[in-house]
């Protein structure tokens, strides 16, 4: 069985490509099924695992399979789900075997490989992906282990290192970047589209800095009010946009829609109805919750989540320490699993001689049971039934031995005596 882990990020791919890899939530269960449908059409021995991480920075197949093209049937199954040309997307893929998929999980786990270094959402959001997985059959036994270690790896990361301690959010690198354009956000109207975790720890930001209002725009009415009210903020409807999106001063935006939810005829009239007083929005969201061509707007400005990955990367020589020890801890669990598969891998040829002895035992047994019910002396039958277990365990050795030649005879012959030096 080999593991490997096939997908894009923030590294090897821009979020206008990002946004079209990406997995809805509500697609992620029948996403695990067809990946593993699409292993097994490559895999004669069938029994393959799959899992599927999709957040704002990365898309990834994580699965456990025998085929010998797993990592190209990886990749060719993303491009496939999503109608996208491979050739095109192929230059963007890492496709990672065993040992560097094993590391990559670690580090992804770990915050390692995050726009923000050393963030913690990214456990949470493995954990999800994981219990999806599980629900939809995706988890077996190496995959389960897999992740299972990875949080392992990702506590004692963030316990025994200062990793996170220098981290600068999304949601604080957001309100720095509005700073840029606003004075003073207490003079000004936020607007928050979405009521999820990073709308939630965005609108904490904010909250601080004493803004004139804030309003919180979801598709579920309950849930955005909810979030207001933490905020002592009002809660509208998505389809109020369309109304009152000249009201904000400042727009951040992350759902998990499939199509953009801001055109750019709605800022255009936003934009006209505030005179051409400058907007500013952040778009969180892969796929965008905005539409690209908003930004080339002369009164808007628009961030992207990439925009603000390079904002958050200040003061990576402070965490460079921090880092190395990450890794190292990290290169010990990986040598660590690596012996795990390596003795997974010789489980089924143990099985396979604990049942051929097992079988020659009970050959033995019931031989030395018909002679003691003929009367036989009992020390006669005992002699007899040692002596058959060993010629019948000695056997397989001996001929192999004898059939082998040069190089090989000589391994088994300095071999085999360590396989039968037994207990006295």
């Amino acid at each position: 069985m080999q593991l490997l882990a096939v997908g894009l990020n923030h590294h090897s791919a821009p979020v206008s490509l990002r946004e079209q890899l990406a997995f809805a939530p509500e697609q992620l269960g029948q996403a695990v099924v067809a990946a593993r449908a699409w292993f097994e059409r490559h895999d004669p021995h069938g029994s393959d695992e799959a899992a599927i991480l999709s957040t704002c920075n990365r898309t990834e197949l994580y699965a456990a399979s025998h085929g010998a093209d797993s990592l190209d049937a990886g990749a060719h199954f993303l491009a496939d789900f999503h109608k996208l040309n491979y050739a095109e997307l192929r230059p963007h893929l890492y496709l990672l075997p065993q040992h560097d998929a094993v590391r990559h999980t670690f580090r992804v786990a770990s915050g390692l490989d995050s726009m923000v270094l050393g963030e913690t959402q990214i456990l949470g959001q493995i954990k999800d992906a994981i219990r999806t997985a599980d629900a939809a059959g995706g988890l077996g036994t190496y995959l389960h282990q897999l992740f299972q270690r990875s949080f392992s790896v990702a506590k004692e990361v963030r316990s025994t290192t200062e990793i996170g301690a220098h981290s600068v959010s999304m949601a604080a690198a957001a309100v720095r970047l509005s700073q840029r354009i606003f004075d003073k956000i207490a003079e000004q109207n936020v607007l928050f589209i979405g009521a999820g975790e990073m709308i939630e720890l965005c609108a904490t930001h904010f909250a601080a800095q004493n803004p004139k209002s804030i309003t919180i725009a979801n598709r579920t009415m309950e849930r955005g009010e909810q979030l207001a009210h933490r905020f002592n903020g009002r809660a509208i409807r998505l389809a109020e946009l369309q109304t009152q999106l000249h009201q904000f001063d400042i727009v951040i935006s992350c759902t998990a829609s499939s199509l953009p939810l801001i055109g750019l005829g709605l800022v255009e009239r936003a934009i006209k109805a505030r005179r051409h007083k400058p907007m500013f929005m952040v778009d969180l969201a892969v796929p965008r919750d905005i539409e690209a061509e908003v930004g080339r707007l002369s009164d808007v400005f628009l961030y992207t989540v990439d925009d603000l990955g390079k904002v958050v990367q200040t003061g990576m020589e402070n965490r460079q320490a921090a880092v190395a020890q990450a890794e190292a801890i990290i290169a010990t669990r990986v040598q660590s699993f690596m012996h795990w598969i390596d003795d997974r891998a010789v489980v089924p040829v143990i099985q396979g001689l604990q049942e051929s002895g097992e079988a020659l035992r009970l050959h033995e047994l019931e031989r030395a049971r018909k002679l003691l019910a003929r009367g036989e002396d009992v020390d006669a039958v005992l002699e007899a039934l040692s002596r058959g277990l060993t010629a019948k365990f000695m056997h397989g050795p001996q001929q192999a031995l004898h059939r082998a030649q040069g190089e090989e005879r000589a391994q088994l012959a300095s071999l085999l005596p360590q396989l039968f030096r037994g207990r006295r």
